[in-house]
């Protein structure tokens, strides 16, 4: 027996909802299939991939399955659509933010034009407040956003989490500098309000010494050693590090987001899972 790819697409779908409700009116099938899909693949592989509750959570061995589904289902959208004629075309209006726009943007771009040259990606950064605002305004087909938590956005799929970071030279904690200097995007920014959140919870004052848009501008600034941000672990640079001093208060896990207008461009569904896969891996 081989691994059923509308299998995959149920289990993933489950993944990124918590419901198999939810997954079922995503993915256009009746309820009792989507269940009837999960439990053959449980057979298939011998173990329980969720744990059944009031919402659906991965096991141990779900959680390892879940990197082979995507990959699975990754690989078998981009031969349908490298093989599909016609040749996929039109234009995806995506919306970034410009920090995410400079770590990840260019290999997405990169492979997806070599695959889809005739489909034109237009792209515009902005800060996530901004985006979600422009996106309901539909100036967006697709956008990727930043919350403080998943049910922030709840039609959107939540793309993975991550822990934030202060970042910054060690001087500054060691210099004890009272208030914090702070290099921060302007408002409305998800990172700089989660920043200043959490010092006031904690009764450290802090004043803001360099503010930019730009993740180029905020990582200039920090190394020159003007004050500490906030990162995600992934975008640290290399020629910085996270502060870990018990002075400093812990930060939430950010959550990224992908937001979709309800559409059947096939042009939009490959070009999602092309930014998907690259996130997510």
């Amino acid at each position: 027996m081989s691994i059923d790819t509308i299998g995959l697409q149920c289990f993933l779908a489950i993944t990124e909802t918590g419901s198999v409700t939810k997954a079922a009116l995503r993915i256009g099938r009746t309820q009792s299939a989507v269940s009837q899909q999960i439990a053959k693949l449980e057979t298939l592989l011998g173990k329980p991939l969720f744990v059944r509750g009031k919402t659906l959570s991965l096991t141990r061995d779900g959680e390892i399955f879940l990197g082979y589904a995507r990959q699975i289902f990754t690989l078998q959208r981009e031969a349908i659509d490298r093989f599909k004629e016609p040749e996929l075309q039109g234009e995806v209006r995506f919306g970034m933010p410009e920090d995410f726009a400079s770590v990840y943007l260019s290999d997405v771009l990169v492979d997806f034009s070599l695959l889809h040259p005739r489909v034109f990606v237009n792209v515009e950064c902005d800060l996530t407040l901004n985006l979600f605002e422009r996106f309901k305004r539909g100036e967006f087909d697709l956008v990727l956003v930043k919350m403080n938590r998943p049910e922030d956005f709840p039609n959107g799929v939540d793309v993975y989490s991550e822990k934030l970071e202060w970042v910054g030279h060690q001087n500054l904690i060691e210099e004890t500098h009272t208030p914090l200097p702070l290099v921060l995007a302007p408002q409305p920014c998800v990172y700089r309000a989660r920043a200043i959140k959490s010092l006031e919870d904690a009764g450290i004052k802090w004043r803001l010494v360099f503010s930019s848009p730009s993740y180029a501008g905020t990582i200039a600034a920090v190394k020159a050693g003007l004050g500490m941000t906030v990162l995600p672990r992934t975008m640290i640079p290399d020629q910085l590090s996270a502060l870990n001093y018990s002075s400093l208060p812990s930060l939430d896990d950010a959550h990224i987001c992908l937001l979709k207008h309800d559409a059947k461009n096939q042009a939009l569904l490959s070009f999602e899972q092309f930014v998907l896969a690259k996130l997510r891996h």
